[in-house]
């Protein structure tokens, strides 16, 4: 990675802004269900406080549209994020500009290192978003250098990622990677750019139209490229196969057919698939042949058959990028594909396996696997971006080594 990281500077007797992403999901008593993204920036929030620094957090969570919304407020995680540092003081701000936060920040000494503020839900000012510049200089104000560790939102020019940023490095401040970050760079740059082969790849979801880009660029790169999920069946459609009532996208047929002409043998697809009655967990379900899907029915897995074909590519690989469910994950009986090549992947003593966010990473989890692959990504949409080979704000904007 040709960008500065935390490594880079002396955080001692400074105010830190950092960019972390504790978009967490809460239930509907607004406690946190799922931690692992404020453990996921620990790290460098420890590395940070443990060399004198004091922190100023940034954090999104969830849609409130750019007003204030109680139930998204990020007071859960403070009191999170409070657990998990027992040793050090988190406050939370009740705003992200004005007085009482001036006041707040400004209590922040060089000679008292090792607090931490949370600044409000970034998202309840609409300034977020559009990326406005003036709102960023106002929270530029409360840092001396600027951290981002929220690779989950990289691909988007937003205030907190591209303007602040910029804002803190108009005034000398450094503006460098979190660990979290590096390490994502590091795992999906190294894949992309510089693989131990075999390099496959495992493509799945619902759409083809939603992954087109990522599949160009990524056939010019792998030995082979493994497709389930919804978008199998479009494949399949534009092979002139009946799919009877599966979700196939008639406006990618084209596509399709083009992505599968020219990938030279190198795009795989099912040979046969788990085909229902209904989009339900409890449907009647059968396995068939991709040439025998009844019309009645739907394609909600790919079946066995193309699960030990995809194994058998999977042991000799050496790197493996996986993004997107084969089948129906959310229905335990139509998730039996994806659950196999999770473990499969578990299993790869010799390969570099990654993880590519989204549902294939919480398919990992829900599995119990998480630790026996290489790196499971935390920003499934950035981790997209990247692999479509476009830029990303968030990394474009920090300084170069």
């Amino acid at each position: 990675m040709n960008k500065k990281t935390i490594r880079d500077f002396d955080p001692a007797g400074k105010r830190v802004l950092v960019r972390v992403d504790f978009n967490v999901p809460l239930d509907e008593h607004l406690q946190i269900t799922d931690d692992i993204r404020v453990a996921a920036a620990l790290p460098t929030l420890r590395y940070l406080l443990e060399r004198g620094a004091n922190l100023v957090l940034m954090s999104h969570l969830g849609r409130p549209k750019g007003r204030f919304d109680s139930r998204l407020s990020l007071a859960p995680v403070a009191r999170r994020l409070q657990d998990l540092l027992p040793e050090y003081q988190v406050r939370m701000a009740n705003d992200i500009i004005g007085p009482n936060v001036d006041i707040l920040i400004n209590s922040l000494q060089p000679d008292n290192p090792g607090q931490v503020v949370l600044l409000e839900n970034m998202r309840f000012y609409p300034e977020e978003k559009a990326g406005d510049p003036e709102f960023a200089a106002q929270i530029a104000t409360y840092g001396d250098a600027y951290v981002n560790d929220a690779f989950g939102t990289c691909h988007r020019a937003h205030a907190s990622m591209y303007a602040v940023p910029q804002a803190v490095r108009a005034k000398s401040g450094p503006v460098v990677a979190g660990l979290l970050v590096e390490r994502e760079i590091e795992f999906l740059g190294n894949a992309v750019e510089n693989p131990a082969r075999p390099f496959v790849a495992i493509l799945g979801g619902a759409k083809v139209s939603d992954k087109i880009a990522v599949i160009n660029n990524l056939l010019t790169k792998v030995d082979a490229l493994l497709i389930g999920g919804g978008m199998a069946n479009t494949f399949l459609a534009a092979q002139g196969k009946e799919m009877g009532k599966s979700l196939v996208e008639a406006d990618a047929l084209d596509t399709a057919r083009e992505l599968l002409e020219k990938s030279s043998g190198i795009l795989h697809i099912p040979t046969d698939v788990v085909a229902a009655t209904e989009f339900a967990p409890d449907a009647d379900a059968v396995v068939v042949s991709v040439d025998d899907v009844p019309a009645d029915r739907m394609v909600l897995d790919v079946g066995p058959e193309t699960v030990a074909a995809y194994q058998q590519v999977l042991f000799e690989a050496r790197t493996v990028l996986w993004n997107g469910p084969l089948g129906v994950t959310e229905f335990p009986r139509f998730a039996i594909a994806t659950v196999a090549i999770a473990e499969t992947l578990a299993g790869l003593e010799d390969a570099i396996t990654i993880i590519g966010g989204g549902d294939s990473a919480a398919a990992i989890k829900e599995a119990g696997l998480s630790d026996q692959v290489s790196h499971v990504s935390t920003g499934g949409g950035a981790s997209l971006v990247f692999l479509e080979g476009e830029p990303l704000p968030g990394i474009e904007v920090l300084d170069d080594k």
